[in-house]
C-alpha cells in the first residue's frame, strides 16, 4: 500500500507541474469542446509603476526643448509651446485628466538622457531620434515616432550654395552641430565616406551652435531637416539668404517621446496616448466634435476608444479612465490638429508624417 501511496504522489505531481504552467504564463489545452486559453492577468514586475507614481503626484514630468520653435520652445509670456510640448500635454490629459498638469524641464541634448535614467523626468519629449543604442545601451523605450525626419544642411547663399548643392561641396567647410546629437555622428561617417576635408565644431545649446552660424564662424550647420527650416523661418528676416539641402536628407531620424525601460505599464500609456491620436484623426474626430463623436460614436473602434457610454472601452484594463483618450482629443486635439498648428504655420509639409490611409506612414494598432 504504501508504494502504491506513493506512485500516485508522483503522478500526480507530474500531472499537476504539466498542466499548471509557470506563474503568469499562458496555458493551453484542449478538450471535447475545442482549444480553450487562459492567461494570468498583466502585472508590473519591480514594484509600483510610475503610472500610479504619476497619478498620486499630480503633475507630469516632461523634458523638453526650448530652442527649436514650432517643436519645444517658449513664448513672450515664458509659456513653453510647441508641437512636442503638446505630447506632454495630451499624456497629462491621458493621465492625469487635465492638460496643464505638466511640469517642464528644459533640456540641451547632452542632459537629456540623464535626465530620464536618474528619473528626474517621467518622459521625454523633445526632437529624439530612436536608435538601437538608445534601446539598447541608454535603457530607453520610444514611443511610436511621431515625426518622421531626415537630416539636412543649412549653408548661406552668398557663399555659393543653393538648394542643388551637395555634400561634396562642402570641401573645406566649418560645419557646426549639436554635441551629443545623432547629427554629430552623421555628418562625419557621410562626409569621411564622401573623401571631403571638413572641420566639424559642436556646442551643446543649439542657439550657440545657431549664433557661431550668424556671426559668419561656422560656414554650414546641420541638424533635422525639420529644425533647420524652423530656425530659418524664425531666425533669419531674409530666410532667402540661408538654403537647405541636399534634397535627399543623408540620414533616417525617426523622432518621437521616450521613457525608462522596465515600466511596461507607463510606456503602454504614452505610447497608446499618441495611438490615440492617430486613430482620431483617422476618424475624423477632433477637439472641436469630440463631444458629439463620443455620444453618437460612428464605428465600435471610436466608442471604445473615447469611452463612450456602453463601449466595452479599454483604457481602465491600462490603468487609466475611461474617457483618458476623450480627454486627450477634447483638451489637446488630434494628430493633424498638433501638426497644423505648430508645424504647418512653419512651411513643414505632412509628407511622411501623413496617415497611412494619405499615403503617409503614421499607422496605429486597433483600439480593441
Amino acid at each position: 500500500m504504501t508504494k502504491r501511496i506513493v506512485l500516485l504522489l508522483v503522478v500526480f505531481a507530474l500531472v499537476a507541474a504539466a498542466c499548471g504552467g509557470a506563474s503568469g504564463e499562458s496555458t493551453t489545452s484542449t478538450t471535447a469542446a475545442g482549444p480553450t486559453k487562459t492567461t494570468a492577468a498583466p502585472a508590473q514586475t519591480g514594484g509600483e509603476s510610475l503610472l500610479d507614481t504619476v497619478v498620486a503626484r499630480g503633475v507630469l514630468k516632461c523634458g523638453v526643448n526650448e530652442t527649436l520653435p514650432g517643436f519645444g520652445s517658449k513664448d513672450s509670456s515664458g509659456n513653453f509651446v510647441g508641437f512636442d510640448t503638446d505630447l506632454c500635454r495630451a499624456v497629462a490629459a491621458a493621465v492625469l485628466g487635465d492638460a496643464t498638469k505638466v511640469e517642464f524641464t528644459a533640456l540641451t541634448a547632452a542632459q537629456r538622457f540623464e535626465a530620464v535614467s536618474s528619473g528626474a523626468i517621467d518622459m521625454l519629449s523633445r526632437n529624439t531620434t530612436w536608435t538601437q543604442s538608445r534601446d539598447g545601451e541608454l535603457g530607453l523605450t520610444f514611443a511610436p515616432t511621431t515625426y518622421y525626419d531626415g537630416q539636412q544642411v543649412m549653408a548661406r547663399t552668398a557663399d555659393g550654395f543653393d538648394s542643388g548643392s551637395t555634400l561634396e561641396d562642402l570641401e573645406g567647410a566649418i560645419v557646426c552641430t549639436n554635441a551629443g546629437t545623432t547629427t554629430e555622428k552623421n555628418i562625419k561617417e557621410a562626409l569621411d565616406a564622401l573623401g571631403v576635408n571638413f572641420t566639424l565644431t559642436t556646442f551643446e545649446d543649439f542657439n550657440i551652435v545657431l549664433q557661431n552660424f550668424k556671426d559668419g564662424a561656422c560656414d554650414a550647420v546641420t541638424t533635422d531637416g525639420s529644425g533647420l527650416v524652423s530656425r530659418k523661418s524664425t531666425d533669419e528676416p531674409n530666410p532667402g539668404d540661408w538654403v537647405i539641402f541636399p534634397k535627399v536628407p543623408l540620414s533616417k531620424e525617426p523622432l518621437g517621446p521616450a521613457t525608462k525601460q522596465g515600466d511596461a505599464l507607463w510606456s503602454d500609456a504614452v505610447r497608446w496616448t499618441i495611438y490615440a491620436m492617430f486613430i482620431a484623426e483617422e476618424n475624423g474626430v477632433t477637439s472641436a466634435n469630440v463631444d458629439d463623436m463620443r455620444a453618437n460614436p460612428p464605428t465600435g473602434e471610436i466608442g471604445r476608444l473615447l469611452g463612450s457610454d456602453g463601449a466595452d472601452e479599454k483604457q481602465t484594463a491600462m490603468g487609466l479612465s475611461a474617457d483618458a483618450f476623450y480627454q486627450v482629443i477634447k483638451q489637446v486635439g488630434n494628430y493633424g490638429e498638433l501638426f497644423d498648428k505648430h508645424l504647418t504655420v512653419l512651411g513643414l509639409e505632412r509628407g511622411l508624417n501623413a496617415l497611412w490611409t494619405n499615403g503617409g506612414l503614421l499607422y496605429a494598432p486597433p483600439a480593441r
